[in-house]
């Protein structure tokens, strides 16, 4: 019930679908996610849990601010503690979210961080455990505050409910677990809680703990031999079959009998494959279907000289099926953010992919090409045959993209727009490099061993031991290279940070935190915590809003020419067929 996967960066190294994979070969009937701080791993690890059929309980370890979240200062004593939170329920797991979008948008210090204040507000259909060494209760009885310990444990039943706190105990042989565990048995008998055994995980297998080591010497920037660094003590951090937590629990019996327990009664069941498209505000007496026809009718002599048959045709065709597969008002949403930029001076791209197969796109100005002209399908962009969501991507002027972002959400609600997570994952050159600094290598040796890794487009550690012979024969015959090589297969392709996504942004129904847990970008933005093919699964609308230089470079120049020649041009009217243009393009 205590687990750190891949997606506490640096931290957990424990990939989502080899600890699900793991728990179902240990015959465990449920496991769950406890990721530090984030729900960013929730959706890969449910569908690993279904595909494996057993339950996945979701949950996140949690940082408690000492006082208000609103306080950005350490004080004394500590900056944050630890909290594992188990959503039970649909409800449980909409306030988690909630809870989590709070700590990073109003409590972020150091950390992302609650306060008792949301806590008690975001209780409900969620079941706490109190935590590591590094909860608060514990902290206090290491400090030798009884009282203080005695007073926290009561605070906490009253905001989650005396059945739904749980004090957790765990034993990875350390010391301060020896001292703390009698005296977190006696609070809660004390105070009539339940107690329950789990092992803070933070890698699958017993050996992964080198592994572990050499990711938490990436994160902090520091090498294995430096002997102040953060270091996990001894190898006990892993996922232990019933009999190992048996023997290392055998005097509290009820606290594993709890651990199933708590899984019974975490059920939470997240739906796939609904649509969650936000209203566009049109006028009152119409449909939206009726207004994106009305739309389209107005400018149809403004793009066609001659309205004939072939185009009458091919737009009754189009505006059919969008209206079949209910995708008016995706039209009419990307419609009014193209055509507030067109208003703003932006440059906007004449269109790119697929949905410049689409006579609707190209009247409504999100595209500038005539499909009927140069014979494009627009099947291509929505066939009624394979449902899916349209995929309209859009260019705007690289420095100007910005507003366009603040006008949509300003038009639906600063709470329901936001852009969207990328993860950097340690790719194979990469992997090495980190790897080679955390064991202290020399930078010559470890270049010249990254740099044997040939330049082919993903390539992976052990591809590459296979067709380079002089990486194969080092790896064979230097037992130094062979460890570094093997350090750095067993992290390649974990995630090593979180960006912005160069394009997303994701527009939705309702408050944003009804779906999909945020937190802030480093440009001030909202972020979803959940990446883009995770919004998609969920239902949620993601737009590709792309800013191109070339546009910016474009734009630029028309305004060069109009200052220094006083001549305005329509980039939109230029011929294509300009025998000088592709004379110069010709020359390369």
């Amino acid at each position: 019930l205590h687990n750190h996967t891949e997606f506490s960066l640096l931290d957990g190294a424990s990939r989502v679908e080899r600890l699900v994979a793991r728990a179902k070969e240990l015959g465990m009937p449920a496991v769950a996610i406890t990721d530090h701080g984030t729900m960013c791993g929730v959706i890969d690890f449910y569908k690993h849990a279904q595909k494996h059929g057993i339950k996945p309980v979701i949950g996140c370890e949690v940082y408690v601010a000492p006082r208000s979240r609103f306080e950005k200062s350490a004080g004394e004593g500590e900056a944050y503690y630890h909290l594992v939170l188990l959503a039970e329920t649909e409800q449980g797991y909409r306030n988690l979210i909630e809870l989590v979008s709070r700590a990073h948008t109003e409590g972020f210090y150091y950390k992302p961080r609650v306060d008792k204040e949301i806590l008690r507000q975001y209780h409900e259909g969620i079941i706490a455990l109190s935590a590591c060494l590094g909860g608060e209760i514990p902290a206090k009885l290491l400090k030798g505050d009884l009282e203080g310990a005695a007073e926290l444990t009561r605070e906490y039943a009253e905001i989650f409910g005396r059945d739904n706190f749980f004090i957790e105990l765990q034993d990875h042989g350390m010391p301060e677990q020896t001292t703390v565990n009698p005296l977190l048995v006696k609070l809660a008998e004390e105070n009539g809680l339940g107690l329950v055994a789990t092992n803070d995980l933070h890698y699958i297998d017993r050996q992964d703990a080198e592994s572990h080591d050499v990711l938490l010497c990436i994160q902090t920037a520091k090498s294995v031999d430096d002997p102040n660094r953060m270091k996990f003590p001894g190898s006990e951090f892993y996922l232990k079959p019933a009999e190992a937590m048996a023997a290392l629990i055998k005097a509290y019996p009820e606290a594993l009998t709890n651990t199933c327990r708590i899984a019974e009664r975490c059920n939470v069941k997240l739906e796939f494959g609904k649509l969650f498209l936000p209203e566009f505000p049109i006028p009152s007496n119409l449909t939206p279907d009726d207004y994106l026809r009305q739309l389209c009718e107005e400018r149809l002599p403004l793009r066609y000289t001659e309205v004939n048959q072939e185009v009458r045709e091919r737009l009754d065709y189009e505006l059919s099926v969008i209206g079949q597969m209910g995708f008016s008002g995706y039209f009419l949403i990307v419609w009014d953010f193209v055509n507030f930029a067109k208003e703003q001076g932006i440059a906007v791209g004449p269109g790119r992919g697929s949905a410049a197969g689409s006579v609707v796109s190209y009247l409504l100005g999100i595209t500038n090409i005539d499909p009927l002209k140069y014979g494009l399908l627009f099947e291509r962009f929505l066939n009624p045959e394979r449902v899916t969501m349209p995929d309209i991507d859009i260019d705007f002027c690289y420095v100007q993209r910005g507003k366009v972002i603040e006008y949509v959400a300003e038009r639906y609600g600063a709470d329901r727009v936001a852009q969207i997570i990328t993860f950097g994952t340690m790719a194979a050159k990469a992997a090495i490099r980190d790897v080679g600094r955390a064991l202290n290598m020399s930078y010559g040796d470890v270049d010249r061993i990254a740099k044997l890794v040939p330049n082919e487009l993903g390539i992976t550690l052990k591809r590459a031991v296979e067709i380079s012979s002089e990486l194969k024969t080092l790896y064979e015959a230097d037992p130094e290279v062979k460890k570094l090589i093997d350090l750095a297969m067993s992290i390649e392709g974990l995630p090593r940070h979180a960006s912005t996504h160069a394009a997303g942004v994701v527009i939705a129904k309702e408050p944003l935190t009804h779906y999909v847990p945020l937190q802030n970008s480093t440009e001030g933005f909202l972020t979803t915590q959940f990446d883009k093919d995770r919004i998609e699964e969920i239902g949620l609308l993601k737009m590709d809003l792309l800013g191109l230089r070339t546009l910016t470079v474009i734009g630029d120049a028309l305004n060069f020419i109009k200052q220094n020649r006083g001549i305005d041009i329509n980039i939109d009217a230029i011929p294509l067929e300009d025998a000088k243009a592709c004379a110069m393009l010709c020359e390369g």
